[in-house]
């Protein structure tokens, strides 16, 4: 007899298997699948891929990704561009006498952002679902642009500290954004939508900290021009002022160029998002009708759903690592060879950070769609957040190899080979980094794929981001602390964060495995529930 299988707020009747004991639902969904119920998976296979072929490809809203993307740019530009200047900021501010503490103090500014974000990423996300995408966007966009410029001329910490909070408040539109990017696309053109937008963060994290470094102290540089009293007693003003100015421009380009994408706030002015022959996003076929399908998009709703709970986890697992390996590299290259790091200059950093982010755009626009073409989603998703250990394992051994090219009191590799050999093991290890990181666009797909519904997407961004965040928020502080802490106390040689930061990855390896399963359980109950 068929036995019921409760797993969150979904029902499944399993066939009964005498001999075996399963360890998880997963197993014993995906087993059911295969086993008991093969017939039925071939069929929807069959049909999902008959359904593939005949279906023509969905034109690329071409003005409607690119606005996107615009729009979508100004955040990274605005986060980064202060990069080059916080710490001598900082300073400028005189918030400490101790020159020791002036990163503790930049370091609060920067993380300011991320945790403001923390509290309203999840709620606009669910706005949208209310009011539709465009008012969200564009009052978001604007209101990063008055904190930017309110950055600028903050002349104490505590207004520093408010222009940054107020502008992670508004810049949780990131979940809105990834919701329209969803509603623009589907599965016949995605492989090429993402990986345009997919290039947009690292071309932002490029473009910000140049304008940054650019722009600063402008009475200084360019004295002929702006060795006014102003710019003298805001010598941070230009360059927030420009990153003010674009996302201006941008908000003005997208209100008079984005379409509304919410399903039930379209217009007929766009036909290209309503074609009627693509499957609405989540599986569901475009003949029913929103109305007909009524969800709760509560937090605790979205999380009973094993698939996004799953999600969540994933993302946030990846963000950590992600962050994580940002901040421990910068960290890694500057310390002394003899406590574990590289020694090198702050301009060789720069320059490979760099090149690091320009190979995250040749990645995003050539490899990705490649990707998406010939593999499945939970392979290369899998497959990607798997290089993480990897990664890690590479930060000692290039120290090691370090180690071996200083003779006597040199504080620098002196031996040209090793040289040569180190170099080539920073760029392997970039590399591999940004492959990694291509599991954002994974996550962003996977996401689109199984929402509830397509008018709880903003919703379930929002509360994916949401996790994203928390990651983001608590990764730069506790691997830099492991860093020190293993230093300091030469724990395992002065390894030991590197050994915290492998198990780690592995462990989220594990949350990612759930992933293919969690697929199955859903595609099975939507399959039943038809």
């Amino acid at each position: 007899m068929p036995e019921p299988f409760q797993d969150g707020v979904e029902t499944f009747e399993l066939n009964a298997h005498d001999d075996h004991v399963f360890d998880s639902p997963y197993e014993a969904v995906s087993r059911s699948l295969i086993d008991s119920d093969s017939t039925l998976v071939g069929e929807e296979e069959v049909d999902v891929e008959s359904a593939s072929k005949a279906r023509r490809v969905t034109p690329v809203p071409k003005l409607q990704v690119m606005t996107l993307c615009a729009v979508r740019i100004v955040d990274p530009i605005s986060f980064t561009q202060l990069f080059p200047y916080v710490n001598a900021m900082m300073i400028d501010l005189h918030v400490t006498t101790h020159a020791s503490r002036i990163g503790f103090y930049s370091g609060l500014v920067d993380s300011a952002f991320a945790i403001s974000q923390l509290f309203s990423i999840y709620h606009w996300g669910k706005l949208s679902d209310r009011v539709g995408r465009r008012p969200v966007i564009f009052s978001s966009t604007l209101g990063i642009a008055l904190c930017t410029t309110w950055f600028g001329i903050s002349k104490t910490l505590w207004s520093a500290l408010a222009a940054r909070c107020v502008s992670g408040l508004l810049a949780g539109n990131i979940a809105v954004v990834h919701s329209t990017l969803g509603e623009l696309s589907d599965v016949s053109n995605q492989a090429i939508i993402f990986p345009i937008y997919g290039m947009v963060w690292p071309l932002g994290g490029i473009i910000g900290p140049l304008i940054g470094g650019t722009f600063s102290h402008p009475d200084i540089r360019w004295p002929e021009h702006f060795d006014t009293e102003w710019f003298r007693e805001h010598p941070y003003f230009l360059p927030c002022f420009i990153c003010s100015a674009l996302s201006f421009t941008a908000a003005s380009f997208g209100h008079r160029f984005l379409e509304e994408t919410h399903p039930l706030k379209r217009t007929a002015r766009n036909p290209a998002l309503n074609h009627s022959d693509k499957p609405i996003q989540g599986g569901f076929p475009a003949d029913v009708t929103l109305q007909s399908r009524p969800q709760s998009t509560s937090i605790r709703t979205l999380l009973a759903n094993p698939l996004i709970r799953a999600l969540c986890f994933s993302g946030g697992a990846l963000a950590f690592l992600s962050s994580a390996f940002d901040v421990v590299f910068v960290l890694f290259c500057f310390s002394p060879i003899t406590s574990g790091g590289l020694s090198r200059p702050t301009d060789e950093i720069g320059y490979s950070l760099a090149v690091a982010g320009f190979t995250s755009v040749v990645l995003q626009l050539f490899l990705m769609p490649w990707l998406l073409r010939k593999f499945d989603l939970d392979s290369m998703y899998r497959l990607c957040m798997g290089l993480f250990p990897f990664i890690f394992v590479a930060l000692p051994l290039l120290n090691l190899l370090a180690r071996s090219g200083v003779s006597g009191d040199d504080v620098q590799v002196t031996v040209e080979w090793i040289k040569v050999a180190l170099w080539s093991g920073i760029i392997v290890t970039l590399a591999m980094s940004r492959v990694a990181v291509l599991s954002f666009s994974f996550n962003l797909i996977l996401v689109k794929e199984s929402a509830p519904s397509p008018e709880s997407l903003g919703s379930t961004n929002g509360l994916t981001q949401w996790f994203q965040c928390v990651a983001r928020s608590v990764s730069p502080a506790f691997v830099s602390s492991m860093f020190a802490l293993s230093v300091d106390r030469h724990l395992l040689g002065g390894y030991l964060w590197v050994i915290v930061m492998i198990g780690l990855s592995i462990g989220s390896n594990f949350v990612t495995a759930n992933i293919p399963a969690a697929r199955a359980c859903s595609r099975h109950n939507r399959r039943i529930s038809k």
